[in-house]
């Protein structure tokens, strides 16, 4: 039988035709792309990384901005509320000249850095939620001020901004150029008058009103006079305290969760700006309903848009006064699990955190470092704001010598609180590295916090190399702790400037020593708490452990009511009962030590 296609004339391959030399070439092509087609792509991709990485770095600067604006806020705000009931207390037991005199005390400055540690904890969730929306309000408004089109669904394409990138980075320049940002009195926030206009009608109502004469619990008119200065003297001296102690803490050791999104985990190709404007775009929509449509026009760059009520007016809100009443949206947890509100979740996750911290306090007091590191290392990972577990983690480290731990745990504290603890131990841990240099800096930032650390000094003085002017003091002196300007000037430590004189005489009531405790409350941990392990981590962290059940609360309710110390204790077979010291600006006892 002949072949089925046998009538088919077969083409001649001796000579490549046109067409098959066409179909090689464009075969050969698709081997080799063009280079000048590759430089394009690769042009484009490079400037929209370099638009993504902007945009990225612009969310985060704004944040600490935000974050250094609302805390400080929140600050002026304990100002007004809560420094009036501690000058009130320390005045029932030391007298009205107490606070004035030891208002720059250690003891003092140990209750504020507690308090104020804990506040910050929460700045993720007060803070990094309302700042993104602000700052994708004003990337959105300074999109509408250059006429670039912003959709209703799905917000602000990021690529749409390509054209305006020269804008877009001088905006980020401009940021980047400013001073670090600190917690400091918001200058739209007025004088404390309203304060000490407290203070002292509850003063009043506590030893007696003003008199002409005699018959009063305060004597004579000069005496009430005399009183009057003392305690506002004092109030004054503890506000500027305060804002000393806040000023110890770093704005960019906090909201670690946002942070990680912003630099490790923001895609470079757009997609990561294109999900924030489809989640951001409807609220802002309703925002602008709400409160009337403004035009874009001449708004460029102004983010503030809604929820921060009297925004930069002496009557702006304290974000830290709005409970996290809110519940978490966990996709995957039971309906069950879902009635905890955020606040709830974050005080538990701090009771888990110092769980663990005092099964590590045990094991570091029977010599089991290395466990008590395990648990230091979950207690961190639990609660990442708080730089308590780092120092933890440092001292059970120097107990082992390994330095290098050392010195790391001792970084991740110190980028949230420049702390006296802190540095000793990472200049302890550099010094036996061999990086002398580096301790005698550690050393000398310690002692700017508490210039009569005699150990801290003296181990400053055996390290520095031996003057040989006899101008200066012996070593022996220095290490006495002497403020002569000799010993700054051989320590290379500034100058102290001298304390502004007391308007009044002090009295030996002003030298009584008052000790300021945190009060424990306590509560009852079922024996599995599955439920809890699964809450935390619907906040994205990971509980050390994996039981069920739900955990019962004594006392009253509010974030501010979860207990530190903790006191754990067999309960009948039902779990164990904690008692734990939750440092807050209400619940505290401030009792006398010594006249």
């Amino acid at each position: 039988m002949a072949p089925k296609y046998s009538h088919v004339k077969k083409r001649s391959s001796a000579l490549p035709t046109a067409t098959s030399s066409k179909k090689s070439t464009t075969k050969q092509d698709n081997k080799k792309p063009s280079p000048h087609t590759d430089r394009n792509i690769s042009q484009a991709l490079t400037a929209v990384a370099q638009l993504e990485r902007a945009i990225s770095r612009i969310l985060l600067i704004r944040y600490e901005q935000d974050m250094a604006r609302l805390f400080s806020t929140h600050l002026y705000s304990v100002a007004l509320c809560h420094l009036p009931s501690l000058v009130m207390r320390c005045t029932a037991l030391g007298g009205p000249g107490w606070i004035a005199v030891n208002a720059d005390g250690e003891e003092i400055k140990e209750f504020f850095r507690s308090v104020i540690a804990m506040d910050l904890r929460e700045a993720g969730e007060r803070v990094a939620t309302k700042s993104v929306l602000w700052s994708y309000t004003a990337l959105r408004q300074f999109a509408m001020s250059n006429d670039v089109p912003v959709c209703q669904k799905k917000g602000l394409h990021s690529l749409r901004l390509l054209p305006h990138f020269t804008a877009l980075k001088a905006h980020l320049d401009s940021l980047e150029a400013m001073p670090l940002v600190s917690f400091a009195k918001p200058p739209h926030l007025g004088p404390l008058t309203e304060g000490f206009s407290a203070l002292e009608d509850a003063c009043n109502l506590a030893f007696g009103p003003p008199t002409k004469g005699k018959g009063s619990s305060r004597g004579s008119r000069e005496d009430q006079d005399e009183w009057r200065l003392k305690v506002k003297v004092g109030y004054e001296r503890l506000t500027q305290t305060l804002w000393r102690v806040a000023r110890e803490f770093d704005v960019r050791g906090y909201g670690s969760i946002l942070r990680e999104k912003l630099t490790n985990k923001w895609c470079d190709c757009g997609c990561s700006t294109d999900h924030l404007s489809e989640v951001c775009e409807r609220t802002v929509r309703d925002g602008e309903e709400t409160a009337g449509l403004r035009a874009g026009k001449g708004r460029e760059w102004d983010g503030r848009g809604v929820g921060v009520y009297g925004w930069e007016t002496h009557e702006e809100e304290d974000v830290w006064d709005v409970e996290l009443d809110f519940a978490s949206f966990d996709p995957d947890s039971r309906a069950s699990e879902t009635d905890m509100t955020i606040g709830e979740l974050m005080a538990w996750k701090y009771l888990q955190a110092e769980r663990e911290k005092e099964l590590g306090n045990v094991s570091f007091r029977t010599g089991d470092y290395n466990s008590a590191i395990e648990h230091y290392r979950l207690a961190h990972e639990i609660e990442p704001e708080l730089p308590r577990y780092q120092l933890n983690l440092a001292a059970a480290f120097i107990k082992l010598s390994d330095w290098m731990s050392t010195e790391q745990a001792c970084n991740a504290a110190l980028l949230q609180h420049k702390s006296s603890k802190g540095y000793w131990r990472r200049a302890k841990a550099r010094k036996m590295l061999g990086r002398v240099d580096e301790a005698i800096k550690d050393l000398r930032a310690l002692i700017r916090l508490q210039p009569h650390n005699t150990e801290a000094i003296s181990e400053l003085t055996a390290l520095l190399p031996p003057n040989p002017s006899s101008i200066y003091p012996t070593k022996g002196a220095l290490a006495g702790g002497s403020s002569s300007s000799a010993n700054n000037d051989y320590l290379d430590l500034p100058k102290p400037r001298p304390p502004k004189p007391l308007p009044f005489a002090t009295t030996d009531e002003d030298r009584r020593k008052l000790k300021i405790s945190n009060l424990p409350l306590t509560v009852d941990i079922p024996s599995n708490f599955e439920f809890m392990a699964a809450a935390t981590a619907a906040m994205g962290k990971t509980p050390p452990s994996g039981r069920k059940g739900k955990p019962k609360r004594r006392g009253p309710r509010g974030h501010n009511d979860m207990p530190v110390g903790p006191d754990m204790k067999k309960t009948s077979g039902k779990g164990q009962t904690m008692s734990f010291t939750y440092p807050n600006w209400e619940r505290y006892l401030v009792k006398k030590v010594s006249d």
